[in-house]
């Protein structure tokens, strides 16, 4: 029994590394980012949920963001891209820039409550608004940490998530 923990232990260390050079990987593509455009931003390189999560803060990098997070999504991207051509493995790291994504995604968990509650009272299913793939699983993970089920439907980008009655 000690031999599979032992074994589980190694794969989690491993994981870890290999999450910590996809860090630093995309740090490194930032930062040359953020020099290209001469802006100021510290970079913070964590591990989150199994994937790494990489968060630039300080200076004046709203226009990063875009309005509806739609250029941080691009970034996102494109520094998964330059992760997945320097290690040959595809990532799925985080990018937040000015805490937009952990702003918005306590935002998400408070909405997901709240239907959460008129779909008890109701016993009625509610659609939300259409949403991006890191907006629904916010929603997801919250609607089953309450105990109730969800489900995605439609096609980006009008996907949207539907809360189900138990």
């Amino acid at each position: 029994m000690s031999e599979v923990k032992s074994e589980q232990a190694i794969e989690k260390k491993s994981l870890i590394a290999q999450l910590e050079e996809e860090g630093d990987v995309a740090a490194d593509y930032l930062e040359g980012l953020l020099d290209i455009a001469d802006l100021d931003g510290d970079i913070d390189i964590d591990v989150e949920n199994d994937r790494a999560a990489l968060a630039i803060a300080g200076g004046k990098l709203g226009h990063l963001v875009g309005g509806r997070g739609e250029v941080l999504d691009s970034l996102q991207e494109l520094t998964r891209l330059a992760v997945q051509t320097s290690l040959g493995e595809r990532s799925r790291l985080m990018l937040d820039i000015d805490n937009f994504r952990a702003d918005k995604k306590e935002e998400l968990a408070q909405l997901a409550k709240e239907t959460a509650e008129e779909v008890k009272s109701t016993g009625e299913a509610i659609k939300l608004r259409p949403m991006n793939a890191f907006e629904r699983k916010v929603i997801h993970d919250t609607i089953q940490e309450i105990g109730l089920t969800s489900e995605s439907e439609g096609e980006d980008p009008d996907r949207c998530v539907v809360v189900l009655p138990a």
